[in-house]
């Protein structure tokens, strides 16, 4: 019997790009959609930012697949997701997902994808990259989880990497590089034991009048800083229904007076 082995790079990959930039008082100037990513921007009341759907019409990404986001805003925006994101196995190469925003005047950016579902074998390189006036806030979330708990999955061969840089007015102030594999979930100092972790931050003025509610809501489940004008927080479930009691009152307080996107609670 004669065994093909079949490499990822042999195989038809998925690609998707985006690039959308809105202009002062949300008129829209320029929306771009190839290859798997497309994007809807539904009515808004008027009270509300706009919000854009990214959607993933491949169904998932695997190894060797490519997804970009650009997003430009002058005026208030929220960037959310239609469902959660499926990273599936990979035959070699890792799966790249690259975000890039950036808030000019005194924008209100919002970057709240629902949650990332990585699957034994997968291999993810994500990557945010945020620039901001020195009057624009941001409020972003990313949250993971480690393989579906309730149809038993256990992952024990995956590799995941983010890494976020957020800049305001042309400054660094802030950057995380976070890592996880089989081996580094393990413990009190990573996840011990829990199956989904996320990470939220917010800039902007009010950022440290934060504290104190975020932490009486994460009680033992999370962290939260803040200072010089951001917040930042950890938070960890032990499975994405779990991360969601938490995270969804978190996020509603930082988002406060907008209302969170409506496929976050379909």
């Amino acid at each position: 019997m004669t065994v093909i082995q079949t490499l990822d790079s042999d195989l038809q990959r998925s690609a998707g790009s985006l690039a959308l930039e809105i202009r002062a008082r949300g008129v829209v100037k320029r929306l771009r959609e190839e290859g798997c990513a497309k994007l809807r921007v539904p009515a808004r009341p008027a009270d509300q930012p706009h919000e854009a759907i990214i959607i993933n019409t491949s169904g998932g990404l695997a190894g060797g697949d490519r997804f970009e986001i650009t997003a430009q805003a002058a005026s208030d925006l929220c960037l959310t997701t239609q469902a959660a994101e499926k990273i599936y196995p990979s035959l070699g190469s890792e799966t790249r997902v690259t975000t890039k925003l950036r808030g000019q005047g005194e924008a209100r950016l919002s970057w709240l994808p629902q949650e990332t579902i990585i699957f034994d074998g997968a291999k993810l390189e994500r990557s945010l990259d945020v620039e901001l006036h020195r009057s624009a806030t941001l409020l972003a979330v990313e949250s993971v989880i480690l393989g579906r708990r309730a149809m038993g999955e256990n992952l024990t061969d995956f590799y995941f990497r983010d890494r976020w840089r957020i800049r305001s007015n042309g400054r660094l102030i802030y950057a995380d590089d976070l890592r996880f594999d089989p081996v580094r979930v393990q413990g009190a100092a990573a996840l011990n034991g829990a199956t989904a972790f996320a990470t939220l931050v917010f800039v902007g003025p009010t950022a440290e009048s934060f504290l104190e509610p975020l932490r009486e809501i994460f009680d033992d489940l999370g962290g939260v800083s803040a200072w010089d004008g951001k917040l930042i927080a950890r938070l960890v479930g032990v499975d994405g229904f779990d991360l969601r009691k938490t995270l969804i009152p978190a996020l509603r307080v930082l988002a406060a007076p907008s209302e969170l996107p409506k496929v976050w609670t379909l």
